[in-house]
């Protein structure tokens, strides 16, 4: 594909922002989407993802992938996206390094696990969503500007942050949670990072799951999409090891991923015509794989669901971290004293949401290390 630096009609563009939360002067050498970039980079809760779960716990290993690794992944394949089909590449960029702001200690078992503590135990609280704690990283939680709380990111990587939503949060989320109401689409920026997410999760599961030994090559074999790779990569590397010859397989699928998304989704721009962003969210979604592709993708999502993220090694570590979200949240909610100031509060609903605050910013290690201090005498 030819690459043309102009932006298209369709772009989100940085001086026709929707704005901030609290009105802030524009930024001096950088565009407001560069600014939101450099604040998610900077603050706290970006860097807490290095040592955060993707699939292993953080103790497992030094060369599975955490949150912040994934999330730079996704960056960089969202970023190709957004080049490719001529879109504000930094609002791509920081929606893709905020995304996972708001996930738990231990991954999706972490999360899972303090949202069913909160819907058993604080049912006023209202559940946790990891999408919607991002969201309340960069608007409330983060603690760097002396005029506001939150980072005080624009509309529009707030909009990206936020891909999924139940309809009761959203009729609180004001201009932000009509989307989820009136069943319209966010930018095309946005669209294409979610699907940036599950090209990088789903591959580079596959990697950490082979280096791992939980699966295996010759499982991965039944699936087209790592068959077809396989027996291209070996056609021009036949006396390439193992180890090389997976990251190539791994590479190539990625690569093709991302062509399809980039050719399907320019078709469908194609026949929409779409001439500004506004008329790209009130469209129907854009950004999407060809029919093939998506099942040869859907494929590969129920492989490593059945095969790895169900091994029984991984539901041993994932039984554990529930077991420290649910015991810490009980011993917060039961003796608030064995908090810090700032996470105690006086009315009940109240302080159940700062616990879950408390919980969702842990990393792996630091979670392990209150549930011993809690729990065990040494």
């Amino acid at each position: 594909m030819t690459h043309r630096t102009d932006p298209a009609p369709y772009a989100c563009r940085p001086e026709a922002s929707r704005g901030r939360r609290h009105p802030e002067p524009p930024p001096a050498g950088r565009t407001d989407f560069q600014r939101d970039r450099d604040r998610i980079i900077h603050c706290s809760a970006f860097r807490r993802l290095e040592y955060k779960t993707q699939v292993f716990l953080n103790h497992e290993g030094d060369l599975f992938r955490t949150r912040l690794t994934h999330s730079i992944e996704v960056a960089q394949i969202a970023r190709t996206l957004a080049r490719n089909l001529r879109v504000n590449e930094d609002l791509t960029e920081a929606i893709a390094l905020a995304h996972d702001l708001g996930h738990t200690p231990f991954g999706h078992a972490g999360q899972d696990e303090l949202n069913a503590c909160l819907r058993e135990l604080a049912p006023e609280a209202g559940g946790f969503e990891h999408n919607l704690q991002s969201l309340r990283v960069v608007d409330e939680l983060e603690e760097r500007y002396a005029a506001f709380n939150g980072l005080n990111l624009c509309f529009e990587t707030r909009e990206g942050v936020l891909k999924h939503c139940s309809r009761a949060h959203a009729r609180r989320l004001g201009e932000i949670g009509v989307r989820f109401l009136d069943g319209t689409q966010p930018s095309l920026e946005a669209q294409l990072t979610n699907l940036a997410d599950e090209i990088a999760y789903n591959n580079h599961d596959v990697d950490d799951g082979l280096r791992s030994g939980l699966i295996t090559v010759p499982q991965l074999l039944h699936l087209d999409i790592f068959a077809a790779h396989h027996e291209q990569v070996l056609r021009h590397y036949p006396d390439a090891d193992p180890k090389r010859l997976v990251s190539e397989v791994i590479r190539a699928m990625i690569n093709t991923l991302v062509q399809d998304l980039t050719r399907t989704t320019a078709d469908r721009i194609a026949n929409l015509r779409p001439q500004s962003a506004d008329e790209v969210r009130a469209g129907p979604p854009l950004a999407a794989f060809s029919e093939d592709m998506r099942a040869q993708a859907d494929a590969l999502k129920q492989f490593l669901l059945k095969n790895l993220y169900r091994h029984f090694q991984v539901m041993r570590m994932t039984r554990k971290a529930r077991s420290i979200v649910r015991e810490l949240f009980i011993a917060f909610q039961d003796d608030p004293r064995l908090l810090a100031g700032e996470y105690r509060r006086d009315d009940p609903v109240a302080q159940a949401r700062a616990i879950a605050d408390y919980i969702a910013g842990m990393t792996d290690r630091y979670a392990i290390r209150e549930h011993r201090a809690i729990y065990r005498m040494d």
